[in-house]
């Protein structure tokens, strides 16, 4: 069953890592898919992989400017829009917060809220131009749910996603427009995410993590997840079959946050 057919979705880091798992899912479940990401080679190989008329935009999701353009063209291309997902994030690692920089505390509240907050803003009026509603997804973290040491920034920036997403969620519902909004928390994922992320194994370390040990030591499950694992749980928020859903997250972690 194609469960998002007719539909058009964007995807922000789409390029790779669970923004290009989600793309690939939901051409494969019939939705025309727009690609966005500042990785041009990976996100016009991509599109031109899954097929189906998608499409490939190059977008710093930090810029206003930028959005106003990704969102005209795909009007321009599509006529309209039913699906979004704020996947385009950043992690940076630091050993204090106390020895972070202003300027990498910045950088990430700029792609992973900024961003976030700039797709709503210009996404929400093109999906109510429709009038049939629509789904927009929010990518989080488990560290939006729970602190971890090093990671004080990125901690703050998807805590900011989480409560955004509720905010705007019961805006939409209160303007009765059909638009639901909700945040997906991922935990332990093999995403190139994780080649910015040093020191969370011992304190000095340049490394990044190995994520098979590490899964195997504190997820409940005891390995590591997929890109693909989070796009089925996406797809399901972006399809009907959700239709009772808005303003809540949907954390996909093998259990690490229930410890």
């Amino acid at each position: 069953m194609k469960r998002v057919e007719g539909r058009v979705a964007l995807v922000t880091g789409g390029a790779s890592g669970i923004g290009a798992a989600c793309a690939a899912t939901f051409a494969r479940e019939g939705a025309s898919v727009v690609i966005t990401d500042l990785q041009d080679p990976k996100g016009e190989a991509l599109a031109c992989e899954i097929g189906g008329g998608a499409i490939f935009l190059h977008h710093d999701v930090t810029s206003e400017e930028a959005w106003i353009g990704v969102v005209a063209e795909v009007k321009r291309a599509f006529g309209r829009l039913d699906i979004l997902v704020n996947n385009a994030g950043i992690g940076l690692s630091c050993p204090s917060i106390t020895q972070m920089s202003l300027a990498d505390f910045r950088r990430q509240q700029a792609v992973n809220v900024e961003g976030v907050f700039l797709g709503l803003k210009h996404s929400i009026p093109l999906m109510r131009e429709a009038k049939n509603g629509g789904s927009i997804i929010n990518m989080s973290s488990v560290a939006g749910l729970k602190g971890t040491a090093i990671l004080a920034g990125y901690c703050a920036t998807k805590g900011a996603v989480r409560l955004l997403t509720k905010a705007v969620a019961l805006e939409c519902a209160d303007a009765k427009d059909g638009i639901r909004v909700n945040s997906v928390h991922p935990g332990i994922i093999e995403t190139p995410i994780w080649e910015t992320i040093v020191g969370m194994e011992a304190p000095g370390s340049n490394s990044p993590p190995d994520l098979e040990a590490m899964s195997a030591m504190i997820v409940p499950l005891g390995v590591k997840g997929l890109p693909e694992d989070i796009a089925d749980g996406v797809l399901w928020l972006a399809s009907s079959e959700s239709r009772y859903v808005t303003g809540t997250e949907l954390v996909i972690d093998g259990g690490l946050t229930t410890r």
